[in-house]
């Protein structure tokens, strides 16, 4: 894979098998972003699990499926929000009101736009799952 956004291709990689139905999927090179969106994803239910597989280079996360996914895609550019305007942002990325999640990075770590929102801060827009 080619790009220079590991993340965009995580996301991608991880989309095409939901799309034709695979239940275990290598993201690689895996980085502590990756990591946390993952994190998100199996927090809202998207995947059943993952793990980090140490292979002497960058790494790479094995990825639990479990077809719940529609569709995942990085946010670019990444927008800022505050925690009140995350609504704005689901507008434009997600299907449906409550259906769907943003990811956010913020000063906190990376969460789901419903955890920034619960405690009041606001992030950079990074991913969005459904």
């Amino acid at each position: 894979m080619t790009g220079t956004d590991p993340l965009a291709n995580a996301l991608s990689t991880i989309d095409n098998a939901e799309s034709v139905g695979h239940l275990e999927q290598t993201v690689e090179p895996a980085s502590n972003e990756i990591g946390s969106v993952l994190e998100v994803f199996y927090d809202r239910g998207y995947v059943d699990g993952f793990q980090f597989v140490d292979d002497g280079k960058a790494g790479k996360f094995e990825v639990e499926l479990k077809g719940a996914i529609n569709e995942c895609g990085p946010v670019k550019p990444r927008y800022s929000a505050g925690a009140d305007e995350f609504e704005k942002w689901e507008k434009r990325y997600l299907p449906a009101r409550d259906y769907g999640t943003l990811v956010v990075t913020t000063s906190r770590g990376v969460m789901s736009h419903y955890e920034a929102r619960e405690e009041g801060v606001g992030g950079q827009v990074i991913a969005y799952v459904y």
